[in-house]
């Protein structure tokens, strides 16, 4: 009597998903326990079974990401966001490290997408306000800044740039009042835009 030894693809399939999650519990754990260098091992172990694996894609970008290598961290990223291109983090992630590479019409179109697709991702509109700043577009990148202070009022970044954009306009009474206002919560910025801009901020808070 004949064994069967074939192997169906739909078995193939399960195994090789089976595989994957048992690897990506291995991953994190590792992360968990500070092994980077062997969770980077199993995320490729990932990939090698399924390229398109977005959090194995994901995670290797974070990794180049914080070691500075932004090239390839955009790769991977870029990778991510075919896989989910509905996904508005995925499309920030392109954005992010596109600003970072100054590739500043592609970090804005990345940025766009994302907020197309989720209108509230107040650190898409920071980037898309560093962006326009970036390419010297002084007053739309006042809307986005004021937009992401909507969405994050206690927050001094997109304050700061304010104030600077203020200046560069030659604004000074707009962007003295930019600095009374972050005194209330953040006075070390507040100083540190007097220094830089020479405006003072007299009388008490």
């Amino acid at each position: 009597m004949s064994v069967n030894t074939h192997i169906s693809p739909a078995n193939v399939s399960t195994a090789f998903r089976s595989k994957c999650l048992w690897l990506k519990f291995k991953a994190k754990t590792l992360l968990v326990f500070g092994l980077r260098a062997k969770a980077h091992e199993t995320f490729q172990e990932i990939l090698d079974i399924n390229p398109a694996d977005a959090l194995a894609l994901n995670s290797l970008a974070y990794e180049e990401l914080n070691n500075r290598r932004l090239v390839q961290a955009l790769s991977y990223f870029e990778r991510a966001l075919a896989q989910t291109p509905n996904n508005a983090n995925a499309h920030f992630n392109v954005g992010f490290v596109c600003e970072e590479l100054g590739r500043s019409q592609e970090a804005e179109i990345a940025f766009k997408a994302a907020l197309q697709l989720d209108e509230k991702l107040d650190r898409a509109w920071y980037g898309l306000g560093l962006v326009l700043v970036r390419q010297r577009r002084l007053e739309e990148s006042l809307k986005a800044f004021k937009r992401n202070t909507e969405l994050q009022s206690m927050s001094p970044f997109a304050w700061y740039q304010m104030a600077r954009v203020h200046m560069e306009l030659g604004q000074p009474d707009e962007a003295l009042s930019v600095m009374r206002h972050l005194r209330g919560f953040e006075p070390k910025v507040a100083a540190q835009l007097e220094r830089e801009t020479g405006l003072k901020l007299d009388g008490p808070v």
